[in-house]
């Protein structure tokens, strides 16, 4: 971890924080989900230097050492696509393998999609491509958030994170802490509803209740580093990532039924809530999943693996990632 180097770069209009470490040919770009930061790159990123890999995880804008634009507007797939392609250019960095997650997962897809060029090839892990932006197979004529609200109905977290300030004010009453703790630790694989009248914060206190030993892949010293982080930002950042579901889709009509096409594995645990959403798994064992991305080339299931997959097993992931990456690095 000591060998890992911050630096702050100027992209796309924003100051954004990047962590780095090693100086291979072929660089590796790490993009994190919601509620994380570069930090959760961090198994990944130092053993892969030592691989002879450069590796590169920045803060997305709104989340830690990077810019976070007041305007909910400021966090479509747009935005953070060409914070990402400047913050290449920025590093010097022409063409990148990309590994991401949950929402970097997202974002990881979109890059993809629209600068193809910039991507040797992805790792993605949880978060699956489907047509309309969401993470399940849907209605793409719909919008998202109906169709997810269509599902699972208001309390389902995505619903209850749409509105400005609402949510923000339930995490503020919340222990920071043990609200991270609460969402890294969760193996529910059902969807995750939070009723308005309990909300996060009151979810915080039954956790607290249990008193729940931390896992032996989570440390003190990691939730501190979250917990510290988002105390000095505030999550609307990430927040306004789910607010931008519908304005994606608005967005990008010009790119329906558009196909990933660069090379890609696939990693999601059997526990993770995303895999177990009905649909999802016949979508990506019979068809669906390689029709929308005709280069996929494995898809692995991890047994007994929940969301957080890159640091639940950040080994293994390491491997996984390796074992593919290899075949398109340089000599």
């Amino acid at each position: 971890m000591e060998k890992i180097q911050h630096r702050t770069v100027r992209t796309n209009g924003i100051n954004m924080h990047v962590a780095s470490v090693g100086d291979g040919p072929d660089a590796v770009l790490f993009i994190h989900g919601f509620p994380e930061l570069w930090y959760s790159w961090r198994h990944q990123m130092v053993s892969l230097a030592a691989l002879g890999y450069r590796a590169v995880a920045p803060d997305l804008r709104g989340y830690g050492g990077t810019d976070a634009p007041p305007s909910v507007a400021s966090y479509t797939a747009f935005h953070v696509v060409g914070d990402l392609v400047g913050m290449l250019d920025a590093l010097g960095i022409g063409r990148a393998f990309v590994v991401g997650h949950d929402w970097g997962a997202v974002i990881s897809w979109y890059l993809c999609l629209l600068r193809p060029d910039r991507v040797k090839a992805l790792v993605n892990t949880s978060v699956l491509w489907c047509p309309g932006g969401t993470w399940f197979p849907c209605d793409p004529e719909k919008k998202p958030v109906e169709s997810i609200r269509a599902m699972h109905g208001d309390d389902y977290y995505v619903c209850r994170f749409q509105e400005p300030g609402e949510m923000e004010e339930d995490f503020a009453k919340a222990d920071t802490a043990k609200l991270i703790q609460l969402f890294l630790t969760s193996r529910d694989p059902g969807p995750p509803i939070v009723p308005k009248d309990l909300g996060f914060s009151g979810m915080t206190k039954l956790f607290e209740q249990h008193q729940i030993e931390l896992p032996s892949w989570l440390t003190e010293d990691d939730v501190s580093y979250y917990a510290t982080e988002f105390s000095r930002t505030g999550f609307t950042g990430g927040l306004n990532y789910y607010r931008c579901l519908d304005l994606n889709w608005e967005l990008l009509a010009p790119w329906a039924g558009a196909r990933v096409k660069v090379p890609v594995k696939f990693i999601v645990g059997d526990q993770d809530l995303t895999y177990n959403i009905p649909g999802v798994k016949e979508y990506i064992h019979d068809g669906g999943f390689k029709q929308a991305v005709p280069k996929l080339e494995e898809v692995v299931v991890m047994e007994g693996a929940a969301h957080f997959i890159q640091q639940e097993k950040g080994q293994e992931i390491t491997s996984h990632i390796h074992d593919f990456i290899k075949k398109f690095s340089s000599p």
